[in-house]
């Protein structure tokens, strides 16, 4: 699969775009664990073309990330053309458009998957950011507004006539927002289409190698991005990559292994805000999804969400180390939502 004159090998894995989780350092530790393809947290065309300092900061890219999308959203084509000239600045290897953010913040400024109500303002934008940029362009998006919008195959067919590089695909309409199941053969339709030649990337409720797996067959599409199912873990893409290659699953990881995991993500997450207790504030999330199914684990949960320090943060782990370092962590019901 190529994007552009990248060369990303057969049946790549990307990390999907997600706000407030996909940091520097979690990049980076997902990187380190198999993903080939990550991208910045989705940034604001109108706070990029303001100069707000946050949403630049957002850009900043590092020889790790390669390859490596800068993602932008908007719903003013000017806006989002000059957003794109910017993003292109910080050199990453392509430019895409969050056309499949379902979140009311940015749906009810008319970005995201709000595009899928007017496919003919969502194509005029494409070809204008495409023709405003040297880039690949890229986009993400659902299969439509609703049920009864499911216009995924139009869209492909739009944005493929727009100029994209390639597309990738959540399978839920914007009103399911992240309930129900990801249709995955809805996403196959647009890969049997016989105009589409562009490669289409599957996306939505991969929680493991297995599932990884069904869907590819489903669907037969040309890649799979994995979002919230690599939130403490990060290293289901080697997983996935395995289980692909020799049909055997690895065995899951022990808390003890996961621990080392842990420490690392935690000096990266310090190291990229250079204040520790923001470096622990971005943890949180991840500390909550690190250790599912462990019996009687409350009581230590909540003292690692609350802590402040790194003094308190290193007490908790080595008490976890020491009360359930051996044990393998139990992935079969771990949620998504």
């Amino acid at each position: 699969m190529k994007i552009g004159t990248i060369d990303l090998g057969v049946m790549p894995l990307f990390l999907a775009p997600m706000e407030d989780v996909t940091f520097k350092s979690f990049r980076q530790i997902c990187k380190k664990n198999g993903a080939d393809v990550v991208y910045t947290e989705f940034v604001s065309s109108e706070a990029l073309i303001r100069d707000i300092l946050k949403t630049k900061q957002k850009m900043t890219l590092f020889d790790f990330d390669r390859p490596v999308a800068i993602q932008i959203y908007g719903h003013d084509i000017e806006s989002m053309v000059n957003a794109a000239k910017l993003a292109e600045e910080s050199q990453p290897d392509f430019i895409d458009l969050n056309f499949g953010c379902p979140m009311k913040k940015i749906v009810r400024k008319g970005a995201g998957a709000c595009m899928l109500q007017t496919p003919d303002l969502m194509q005029q934008m494409t070809e204008a950011i495409v023709k405003a940029v040297k880039l690949p362009v890229t986009a993400k998006t659902r299969l439509g507004w609703d049920d009864n919008n499911r216009i995924i195959v139009e869209v492909a067919e739009r944005m493929q006539d727009a100029g994209v590089s390639a597309l990738a695909i959540h399978g839920r309409t914007r009103n399911q927002l992240y309930t129900g199941e990801a249709d995955w053969e809805m996403i196959g339709k647009v890969k049997e289409c016989q105009r589409i030649h562009i490669p289409i990337i599957g996306n939505g409720d991969i929680n493991g190698p297995e599932k990884a797996k069904a869907f590819l067959e489903k669907s037969g599409v040309d890649a799979l991005m994995i979002g919230r199912g690599s939130i403490g873990r990060p290293w289901i893409f080697n997983e996935i990559k395995h289980y692909l290659k020799t049909g055997e699953l690895l065995p899951p990881p022990t808390v003890s292994e996961v621990l080392v995991q842990v420490r690392k993500h935690l000096d990266l997450s310090i190291e990229s805000k250079d204040n520790v207790l923001s470096g622990i504030l971005m943890m949180r999330r991840h500390f909550n999804k690190y250790f599912p199914g462990l019996e009687n684990f409350r009581d230590l949960r909540i003292r690692l969400l609350r802590a402040n320090t790194m003094e308190e943060v290193q007490q908790v782990l080595s008490e976890i180390e020491n009360q359930y370092g051996n044990i393998r962590l139990d992935y079969t019901n771990v949620s998504l939502k």
